[in-house]
């Protein structure tokens, strides 16, 4: 039990702004690919307008760019509801079947819902997947960890295409002065930025 605890406390721990911890609020990422509420990294952030620092690992960019993580926002909502049911089921112990008085062990896939061992048997549930409502908590736990790990994934695939499209401008631009070894490099960015 104490195992489950500390693992569940880690995976909430996921969900925490490193700046306020707290549950992201309005989750943004930044360049670096790390994630804070919007408001933290604003005031972290301030007034400047050049070289902004990433509070946990210090890379640094020179543009703000801030980018809305809202698949991490919707995953904070449901840990955050995750947490409360946690706190609520260990509070007050298993709960009870409304309709039979027995504890809740079960959880029903299809209906999405806890169930005692009587509904089981009953014929409502009779042909529905039925898990044990503690491997159908760990499964759930798995898909949020599932779905925050494929938000890291695309993150850092789409760091990746803009560091690779970044270099690709970049040796455009040192072919279009080899072509070219009449012009001065204040010429092509006049012309650059007339375009």
């Amino acid at each position: 039990m104490a195992a489950a605890a500390q693992k569940s406390e880690s995976f909430w721990d996921e969900a925490t702004c490193s700046i306020c911890l707290e549950y992201f609020t309005d989750p943004v990422s930044i360049p670096c690919g790390h994630s804070f509420c919007r408001a933290c990294i604003d005031r972290c952030w301030g007034e400047s307008e050049t070289n902004f620092s990433c509070p946990q690992c210090r890379d640094t960019a020179q543009q703000r760019n801030l980018r809305p993580c809202r698949e991490l926002g919707s995953l904070v909502e449901r840990v955050k509801e995750l947490k409360l049911q946690v706190e609520k089921e260990l509070e007050e112990g298993p709960g009870l079947c409304e309709r039979h008085r027995e504890p809740l062990k079960l959880f029903c896939e299809e209906d999405q819902a806890p169930i005692c061992l009587v509904c089981d048997r009953a014929k409502e549930h009779r042909d529905h997947r039925v898990l044990p409502i503690e491997e159908a908590t760990q499964d759930y736990k798995n898909q949020i960890q599932d779905r925050m790990n494929s938000a890291d994934a695309e993150r850092e695939r789409l760091q990746g295409w803009k560091r690779y499209t970044g270099s690709i401008s970049q040796c455009h631009l040192v072919s279009v002065q080899g072509y070219c070894p009449t012009w001065t490099w204040g010429a092509f960015l006049t012309l650059h930025e007339g375009h």
